[in-house]
C-alpha cells in the first residue's frame, strides 16, 4: 500500500470548497469525467457512483467503467471515496478546515493499493508508485482553485477576495 498527502489553502469558505470537491455532478470540466450516481444524488456514506472520463452525455456507463463508492461523509469536513479497478485500489479522502481570514485548508490523501499480482512485481514497482501517487496529489491541489471557479460560474456565487 501506498499513502501520500499535502495540503493546500485557497481564501474561499469552507462550504463552497465543500460544494466544489464533495458533491458528485454529472460531469467535471476540471477533470473531463462525468460521473454517474446510483440512486439519488444526494451524496453520503453507501453512495455508489461509476466515473467515465471525458462527458457522458446520457445514457449508462460501460460495464468497465470504473465504481466506486463514499465511505465517509461529513458535511464541509470530511468525505472519503474508494475507486475499484480491476488491479487496484484508490482511495481518496478530502480533509477541510477553517483556515486563518476565512479561507479553507484542504488536506488531500491518497492511498493505492494493489490487488493480487506478484509480490515481486510490486515491490519493483514501489518507488515508481510513490512518485505517482505523491504527483497525483500535487496535481488535484493545484486544481483546487478551478474547481472553486467552476462551482462560482455554475452558481453565480462569488468567489472570496
Amino acid at each position: 500500500m501506498t499513502t501520500a498527502s499535502g495540503s493546500r489553502v485557497v481564501p474561499e469558505p469552507r462550504d463552497a470548497v465543500w460544494r466544489a470537491l464533495a458533491v458528485l455532478e454529472p460531469y467535471c470540466a476540471v477533470c473531463d469525467v462525468s460521473y454517474v450516481v446510483d440512486g439519488a444524488a444526494g451524496g453520503g456514506a453507501g453512495t455508489r457512483f461509476a466515473c467515465v472520463p471525458g462527458r457522458l452525455d446520457g445514457g449508462r456507463p460501460p460495464a468497465t467503467a470504473p465504481r466506486g463508492e463514499i465511505v465517509e461523509w461529513e458535511p464541509a469536513r470530511l468525505v472519503t471515496t474508494r475507486l475499484e479497478l480491476t488491479p487496484e485500489v484508490w482511495t481518496t479522502r478530502i480533509e477541510l478546515a477553517d483556515a486563518d481570514g476565512g479561507g479553507t485548508r484542504v488536506t488531500v490523501t491518497l492511498t493505492h493499493e494493489p490487488r493480487g499480482g506478484s509480490r515481486l512485481v510490486q515491490r519493483i514497482q514501489r518507488a515508481g508508485m510513490r512518485r505517482l501517487v505523491q504527483q497525483t496529489v500535487d496535481g488535484e491541489l493545484a486544481k483546487l482553485p478551478a474547481h472553486v471557479a467552476q462551482l462560482t460560474a455554475a452558481t453565480g456565487e462569488q468567489p472570496a477576495e
